[in-house]
């Protein structure tokens, strides 16, 4: 069993720790504030406070890690893009590569995004995205590239890795027919790229005990379109929002496959089975 130290226990960070208590092994949490801290719901969990942008932050996860004798580490959080705080995420990946750098630490595991991936209407597999192809190619996004040179410093670390891009996340408390209702439109020939919390959680769990030096898809691997797929969102919680404008618009199929090869067994091996 490991000491384990999951940066970021939020939407999936939270489970995430449950499940690896309930395997057994030794669990310690970081939140950025205390109000969220107190908060935190698994009494057998050690939780300390981390904000990644306070400036002695490098040194606090270096104070963290030695205190709980940490060897495995995840970093769950997200870039913060929606807030309009994603200048600041790669800068944050490099502190925490730097820190377990420094500590000896065993094994790395980055909670990443398709978001990576440039905007093309073709099957996404692992390889169609990373730094140096983002360089100068206006197929990407800024947000992707900021995204990509987070990966890069946990790649360049010499840590033990694994990287999990995963796709739209969706649950209980995140169900997509509440998406519907923000969507300015929706496309009938648009793959619906969607991830439930379950498989977020158990893949990320089986990249940090299975997986060596990889970067992996996290989705769903069986999918419909994006119309089809948030009607249904709909349908299933009888509500009584209309969809958006249905369109023709193309775009990009999130691949598994690599995943699944490495041994992965999805809870939910459909989109429209997860709602």
């Amino acid at each position: 069993m490991a000491n384990i130290l999951i940066v970021g226990a939020g939407w999936l960070g939270t489970p995430l720790a449950q499940m690896l208590t309930v395997q057994g092994h030794s669990v310690a949490v970081t939140r950025r504030s205390q109000r969220r801290l107190d908060e935190f719901p698994i009494s057998a969990v050690n939780t300390t406070l981390l904000d990644l942008n306070q400036k002695d932050s490098e040194q606090t996860l270096t104070e963290i890690i030695k205190q709980y004798a940490i060897t495995q580490v995840v970093g769950a959080f997200p870039p913060g893009f929606r807030k309009g705080n994603g200048d600041e995420y790669a800068q944050q990946w490099k502190k925490l590569v730097n820190a377990t750098s420094q500590c000896g630490i065993h094994k790395l595991v980055m909670v990443s995004s398709t978001t990576v991936y440039p905007n093309l209407a073709l099957d996404m597999k692992e390889e169609a995205a990373s730094l140096l192809l983002a360089k100068d190619n206006d197929q990407f996004s800024d947000n992707a590239r900021i995204m990509l040179q987070a990966e890069q410093y946990v790649i360049d670390s010499g840590i033990e890795y694994t990287i999990v891009r995963c796709s739209g996340l969706m649950g209980a408390d995140r169900h997509p027919s509440r998406f519907a209702a923000h969507l300015k439109q929706v496309s009938r020939k648009a793959p619906a790229n969607m991830l439930h919390q379950t498989d977020a959680v158990a893949a990320t769990a089986f990249a940090l005990s299975h997986i060596r030096n990889e970067v992996v898809n996290a989705t769903t691997p069986k999918t419909v379109s994006k119309a089809e797929f948030y009607q249904a969102a709909i349908n299933t919680r009888h509500s009584q929002i209309p969809l958006p404008p249905v369109t023709d618009a193309v775009d990009k199929r999130i691949v598994a496959d690599k995943l699944i090869s490495l041994g992965y067994q999805f809870h939910f091996n459909s989109t429209l089975d997860a709602l």
